[in-house]
């Protein structure tokens, strides 16, 4: 009988310290330490960011283990995120998955961040054929990628300026919410009209993505009023403001997902990513996806945040295949899929 694989996740990238367990593919456990802190700056702090993983990374691990019912010396490989993200909190992970992996003699696995988030659709039942279409979709990325196996697939599109998230947490800025202000701009928008005010839709000839117009053309709007009406305005119609935004950004993430779907003839759809979670984008992919006799692919709310239980997943796919990394890799912020 062959030995179960036994496999740890790392995951910091950015200002989640997590860590997860996976046993034979099957999810143990899954621990996610946010760092608040990072609120009253209206953003994420690098040098905050990577202090708070190096004093959290160690208890999270072994909270993670404890859930699984696990010993440390009973893991057969670990995974950490190498890539993209914040250098300082990108090397606290590798630097520890590497030093754990080298003294308990284990395979190393270097993922990059946003194949976990494509392995995400693997921890929720059923997970999608292959092949298959999904939206990567977060504060940093939006992509449209085309799966035909585990670690096989193709870019079709990508945002060449800002993130889909980003969009949302700039405007949010700019409307006086708090950050993050994705959620936020997602809950005010279910009492708003969608129809309030006609924000341009930028749409580009093939699959790529652009959201930097968007977010002028609020602040061109706003910027149409003087202060006093202008505060008036947000005061009276943020929900409007925020539901007539939200619904330009979901056109314009819906659009090359429409094409592709014609242009591949491929019906089933996976959505990942922190802004996967947003309502009126997966309410709109349903309706796309049942227009065209299609399935939706959504993981579990806990997975489509920054978690260590879909870069276990991807480790785990990649070491079924024979693939581990050598131990002299090294964080890459900047770092590509493909």
């Amino acid at each position: 009988m062959s030995k179960a694989s036994v496999l740890l996740g790392i995951e910091t990238s950015c200002d989640d310290t997590a860590a997860a367990v996976l046993i034979d593919g099957s999810l143990m456990s899954n621990v996610v330490s946010s760092q608040p802190q990072h609120i009253e700056f209206g953003g994420v702090v690098p040098e905050v960011a990577s202090r708070a993983h190096e004093k959290l990374l160690v208890s999270v691990v072994d909270d993670a283990l404890k859930q699984a019912g696990i010993g440390k010396n009973e893991l057969t490989g670990i995974a950490v995120t190498k890539g993209p993200g914040l250098i300082g909190s990108l090397m606290v992970g590798v630097s520890f998955a590497k030093a754990a992996a080298l003294g308990l003699g284990v395979p190393f696995i270097g993922v990059n961040h946003l194949e976990g988030h494509l392995a995400s659709l693997f921890l929720s039942n059923p997970p999608p054929p292959f092949p298959h279409l999904c939206l990567i979709v977060s504060g940093g990325h939006t992509q449209l990628m085309q799966i035909d196996a585990p670690g096989q697939f193709k870019v079709l599109g990508k945002t060449r300026d800002d993130a889909a998230g980003e969009a949302f947490d700039k405007v949010g800025k700019i409307l006086g919410l708090d950050y993050p202000a994705g959620p936020q701009i997602d809950r005010l928008a279910i009492a708003g009209n969608r129809s309030f005010h006609p924000f341009p839709r930028t749409r580009l000839k093939g699959y790529d993505y652009s959201f930097s117009g968007i977010k002028t053309s609020v602040l061109y709007y706003l910027n149409s009023f003087d202060e006093m009406h202008r505060e008036e305005l947000i005061r009276n119609s943020l929900a409007d403001i925020c539901a007539s935004f939200q619904e330009a950004v979901v056109d314009m993430l819906i659009s090359p997902i429409k094409k592709a779907i014609k242009d591949t003839g491929i019906r089933h759809v996976g959505l990942v990513g922190g802004v996967s979670a947003n309502l009126r984008l997966r309410t709109k992919m349903l309706e796309l996806l049942k227009q065209n006799k299609g399935q939706l692919y959504v993981p579990e709310m806990a997975y489509c945040m920054d978690n260590a239980a879909m870069i276990a997943m991807a480790g785990y796919f990649r070491l079924k295949n024979g693939e581990q990394s050598d131990l002299s890799e090294i964080a890459n912020p900047s770092l590509k899929l493909l």
